[in-house]
């Protein structure tokens, strides 16, 4: 008998044990401090509410691009951020930026003809996201590279418009997910 109290109350102490380990674990888990390098609060600042997203301005000879990462970053804000798209009047902040290059480049060429197969579409850019009530910037980034593949050659016969739309997507997400960043 003396073995199976023994056995019961060390069952008891280590259900014990385990019931305060998972309260302290669960407790931490609801702190919005820093633990271990990983945040528990909101990714984004909450000093902002509503962010303007004018089209980039442009040195490429690419037209296209400045209206498709637009429209991206948009879609890209809206999505994943807890701001509002607003005029840039009544915004309290704003992201502007240049596209600074658009350079296609050859990846691979058909052995037996000599086309070109596969290229990239690489696209850098330079922004700002500022604070409208002090006219200083929140972040700023320089040379942001982003780069999309497309099949220009038979049987695929991709379109550089694939690429151009892979490229504002990708850079959408990039430029956004640094809205998050501690500045």
């Amino acid at each position: 008998m003396t073995t199976t109290s023994f056995t019961r109350s060390t069952l008891r102490v280590s259900l014990a044990a385990l019931c305060v380990s998972q309260l302290v674990w669960f407790s931490l888990g609801c702190d919005s401090t820093n633990v271990g390098g990983y945040s528990h609060g909101n990714l984004y600042s909450s000093n902002y509410r509503s962010i303007a997203v004018p089209i980039f301005k442009n040195s490429s000879s690419d037209r296209a691009i400045p209206f498709q990462l637009a429209d991206a970053l948009v879609k890209e804000v809206e999505s994943a951020t807890p701001y509002k798209i607003s005029g840039e009047g009544r915004a309290d902040t704003v992201l502007r930026g240049t596209i600074t290059k658009v350079e296609l480049r050859m990846l691979s060429q058909s052995v037996a003809t000599k086309l070109t197969e596969e290229m990239a579409l690489n696209v850098t850019v330079d922004y700002e996201w500022i604070d409208m009530r002090t006219g200083k910037p929140i972040i700023s980034r320089s040379g942001v590279l982003s780069s999309a593949v497309f099949v220009a050659s038979l049987p695929n016969n991709q379109p550089i418009d694939l690429g151009r739309f892979a490229v504002a997507q990708q850079l959408a997400r990039d430029i956004v997910a640094s809205l998050q960043c501690d500045w």
